[in-house]
């Protein structure tokens, strides 16, 4: 208004017309803005003669500061147009039909001229034009300049993108990324409202814009417009309606533009949608969309990705959304029976990691769990020791189950299938029922008793079939073999010894019974006596049938017979040789 008051009394004449543009009071003239302006013009001449006509236009496009440049013009001030006021200063013009009938190069063609022949010649400069005519709607789709805005984006983007794939060079794209990028004005793109967004990239595909090179634009457009939602949260979330209706519209709209081609979008990108399409409740078909494309790339997800919350905390379930899960994982074995290829192993180990992080929610209970668990097929299992930690996790979480709800928990998992460790681990975790305890004892026993039955074989082979092994399968089996002989050598050894102690066992019971029956008892000779020492009081077993056997050796010295109760011992020199006979005929 200062601005406006300054050069409005500069000309010394007094005003005589009072315009209300959006609430603000301009001070004019009448004859400035009939010689401009056929809407003046008219209000003028229905107002009569009027010292003072009072004009209200509430609605003009660009407000007071949209009008204050029309009144400038009509003065015959100087202003610039820029691609920022250039859709105002249009829709205003046709706003007050400010046409060549009223005047020779009038606001209308002054303001065309600047967008046909500037504006639209830049992908900035049109993507600005654009995104004010958001705020002209509908007078800007009157006059046609949200189509030809939409046009010219469509076809420059497609030229620069034509542009960067002919200057990019064979070693720089990979057969995945190709050129793929966010490009330097996908982000004035993302500032459009969804609807404007959505034209303008359908008029980007049917001007030859690939459709897998949208996945970035779509990417960068859903994060700025869904930033506000928080999808990896837990639990009910407050949303205005209005905002939940706004934050629809754009998760089915992107929905609906992503590419049909394999890998153009990334899966965490995928799940960012899902979250919102639950949080905002979505359609059924633009959920279902989702699922699918998100089964489609289990092998590229992490775990966080698969991890759908759940945000409806009115009825008591579980932490995280299990049927989402389990249509996703169906979705991705529908996708792989049609011969997409996938990542078994990761995929795999993802579920595994995904069922453990959900085996500890206590509200979890045992016919979801033994469900969850048994989508995983066995050929994306290397080993059971996934299952087994989930196994373990959910007992944990769930100590009051009883003997048969743990026994159909662990009939999830295979024991034949575990690891060294992992039946190590469950031989002694007290939360396994005896049944599987037992089962993995046994499976360990007969893996072991298959390993060293192989290697036996390997040593046992023929000479020919021998030299096929290699050296170190060769050597690893005879150390199997001989640690194996060690063992029966041990084993036969306790068991002398156990024969033994037993043994010796029966002759001291026998003989402290015979010593406790009232009759004085008789000196043995393996009683002890303090004069003598430890190692001489007893005789050993050993000692005593040398004692015994002596007898029998045919050069032994002459005493006492054997049983005998002299143990006195023959001086050597003494031993008197038998004589032998000599016979000295042949007969």
């Amino acid at each position: 208004m200062e601005r406006t008051t300054e050069w409005i009394f500069s000309l010394e004449i007094p005003s005589d017309v009072t315009v209300h543009a959006a609430g603000v009071p301009f001070s004019l003239h009448k004859f400035p803005l009939v010689s401009k302006s056929g809407y003046m013009r008219h209000v003028v001449l229905e107002s009569g003669e009027v010292e003072k006509t009072v004009i209200v236009l509430p609605d003009v496009p660009g407000g007071s500061e949209g009008f204050e440049l029309a009144a400038k013009f009509c003065y015959g001030i100087h202003f610039d147009v820029t691609p920022d006021n250039a859709a105002t200063v249009r829709c205003v013009a046709e706003y007050l039909d400010m046409t060549e009938k009223y005047a020779a190069n009038n606001l209308v063609q002054r303001s065309e001229t600047y967008i046909n022949e500037v504006a639209l010649k830049t992908l900035p400069a049109a993507i600005a034009v654009l995104h004010n005519c958001e705020s002209f709607l509908p007078i800007a789709e009157k006059v046609k300049l949200v189509s030809r805005c939409i046009d010219a984006i469509a076809f420059l983007s497609c030229k620069e993108s034509r542009g960067q794939v002919a200057a990019a060079t064979p070693a720089s794209m990979s057969p995945l990324t190709d050129h793929h990028v966010v490009d330097w004005w996908t982000e004035d793109l993302a500032a459009l409202r969804i609807d404007i967004f959505q034209r303008v990239l359908v008029a980007m595909m049917s001007r030859g814009f690939k459709h897998a090179a949208l996945g970035p634009i779509l990417t960068l457009y859903a994060q700025k417009s869904l930033c506000c939602l928080d999808t990896y949260g837990t639990g009910a979330r407050k949303i205005e309606p209005q905002l939940a209706q706004e934050k629809r519209v754009v998760v089915e709209t992107v929905t609906g533009l992503l590419p049909r081609e394999k890998n153009a979008v990334s899966a965490s990108f995928i799940s960012m949608l899902l979250r919102a399409s639950i949080l905002v409740e979505t359609t059924v078909a633009c959920r279902v969309d989702l699922e699918r494309r998100m089964g489609s790339q289990l092998g590229r997800a992490v775990l966080d990705d698969v991890l759908i919350p759940t945000y409806d905390s009115s009825s008591v379930d579980t932490l995280f959304d299990v049927d989402t899960l389990q249509r996703m994982v169906s979705c991705h074995l529908e996708f792989e029976l049609r011969g997409s290829c996938a990542d078994r192993e990761h995929v795999g180990k993802l579920l595994e990691s995904c069922i453990a992080e959900i085996s500890s929610d206590p509200n979890l209970s045992v016919a979801k769990f033994v469900t969850l668990a048994e989508i995983i097929p066995d050929h994306y299992k290397v080993t059971e020791d996934g299952v087994y930690r989930a196994v373990d996790i959910y007992l944990k979480a769930h100590p009051t189950l009883s003997d048969l709800e743990r026994k159909k928990v662990c009939g999830v998992m295979n024991c034949q299938r575990l690891s060294k460790e992992a039946c190590a681990h469950a031989a002694q975790n007290d939360r396994l029922p005896v049944h599987t305890v037992v089962q993995v004892l046994f499976y360990e026993q007969q893996r072991l008793q298959s390993v060293i039955s192989d290697n036996l074989v390997l040593v046992e082979a023929p000479t020919g079939n021998a030299c096929s092994c290699s050296i170190d399968n060769l050597s690893a089996a005879l150390e199997v073999a001989s640690f194996r002989r060690e063992n029966e050598a041990l084993k036969l050894e306790n068991l002398r010894l156990k024969k033994r102690l037993e043994d010796l066992e029966k002759r001291e019971l026998v003989r402290y019974s015979g010593s406790g029956s009232g009759s004085s008892p008789v000196r043995n000779s393996t009683t002890q006596s303090p004069d003598k020492p430890g190692f001489l009081q007893r005789r050993s077993y050993i000692n005593s049938m040398s004692k015994r056997l002596r007898w029998f050796y045919p050069f032994a010295p002459i005493g006492p017979a054997p049983g005998s109760a002299s143990t006195t011992i023959a001086n050597p020199k003494t031993w008197n040789r038998p004589r032998r006979t000599r016979r000295h005929s042949l007969s």
